[in-house]
């Protein structure tokens, strides 16, 4: 008996599994294949169609470079291709652009020299900009400033919009140059921006045009209208007619201040380009205009100015006490400033 509850029938243990048809295998594998070799293949094509717009594109970047290969290797950190957001430079954006900025003081023939620069049809001097306090008020502010002058995105009277080849501005010694210089001489070594110095020789001269403009910024003789240059001998004979009163005791010292900036800013910018003009050497030489126009690497032109020198008189006739001038200069390093060094 015992036998028999353990004891299993072999017949009923063996279960055998339905058998399938080698067709029906063979076509689902054939479907799974076909349908992965279609997939693969539209990706495929898909890769194949997003990368080929791109290549389009920098061949025709590639095809219209903006190279100049006449300039020399040790001019192109100064060579520029601004692309302005306010219009567009059009045939000339392949046009190389300079960087300048004329760095003077007040009265020393910055105004005269700047409309020379502007009767060029290719230079664009856009005047004193940083007279706005604003605009100098911190370095982001300067630097945001020179940056749209630049970028050929600064309106004035001086700008040429498609045709431009030297782009710049006067700065004054007292507008935030001084104060920045090491951030400025900075980016103008990273911009490749070129200094043009302009001084004056005499500076006597140099401080009787600045009390005699400072006079008729008050009084305003012509008209009720203050004008810092003229166009007409007629309103330089107006101007002429004052003459201010030089305080003896301190022309020595203020003499020696503003020869020691003038010192202070070439030291400053040395490693800058650069270059150093004297207004009465371009009085004496027009010819000198060429060199400016070399050293901005633009085509020598006629440059003209309708700007009427105001004072031309000798220094005794347009300064009252002038024996106490004199006497103070007499003996001293600016000696020689007591007469004229140029001829008028």
């Amino acid at each position: 008996m015992a036998e028999d509850c353990c004891s299993f029938n072999k017949d009923s243990l063996n279960i055998k599994p339905p058998k399938k048809s080698p067709l029906v295998l063979r076509t689902v594998v054939l479907v799974a294949v076909m349908i992965c070799v279609v997939y693969i293949f539209s990706v495929c094509l898909e890769l194949i169609g997003n990368h080929r717009e791109p290549r389009i594109i920098k061949i025709e970047l590639a095809e219209q470079p903006c190279h100049n290969p006449g300039i020399p290797q040790a001019e192109i950190p100064y060579v520029h291709y601004p692309e302005p957001s306010t219009y567009s430079r059009e045939e000339c954006a392949c046009t190389p652009v300079r960087y300048f900025a004329i760095l003077s003081m007040q009265r020393s023939g910055s105004g005269w020299f700047e409309t020379l620069l502007n009767s060029h049809i290719n230079i664009s001097s856009n005047g004193e900009i940083f007279s706005a306090k604003e605009r100098r008020s911190n370095i982001s502010a300067i630097t945001k400033t020179l940056d749209k002058v630049y970028n050929l995105d600064w309106y004035s009277s001086a700008s040429k919009n498609e045709c431009t080849a030297a782009i710049g501005f006067k700065w004054m010694l007292n507008q935030g140059l001084m104060t920045y210089h090491e951030e400025i001489v900075n980016y103008f070594k990273i911009r490749g921006v070129s200094a043009i110095f302009l001084f004056r020789r005499n500076l006597l001269r140099q401080m009787v045009s600045i009390l005699a403009n400072n006079h008729d910024r008050s009084t305003k003789q012509l008209n009720g209208t203050h004008k810092a240059h003229v166009h007409s001998k007629d309103e330089a004979y107006v101007l002429a007619r004052y003459k201010p009163i030089i305080d003896a005791t301190s022309l020595v010292p203020n003499l020696r201040n503003t020869r020691e900036s003038a010192s202070n800013i070439l030291r400053y910018f040395k490693s800058t380009r650069h270059i150093v003009l004297y207004y009465e050497d371009l009085i004496q030489n027009h010819n000198k205009m060429v060199d400016i126009l070399d050293f901005l690497k633009v085509p020598r032109r006629k440059l003209v100015s309708r700007h009427v020198k105001i004072h031309t008189r000798p220094l005794s006739e347009q300064v009252q006490k002038w024996n106490d001038v004199y006497h103070a200069l007499k003996g001293t390093q600016y000696e020689k400033f007591l007469t004229a060094d140029y001829e008028m």
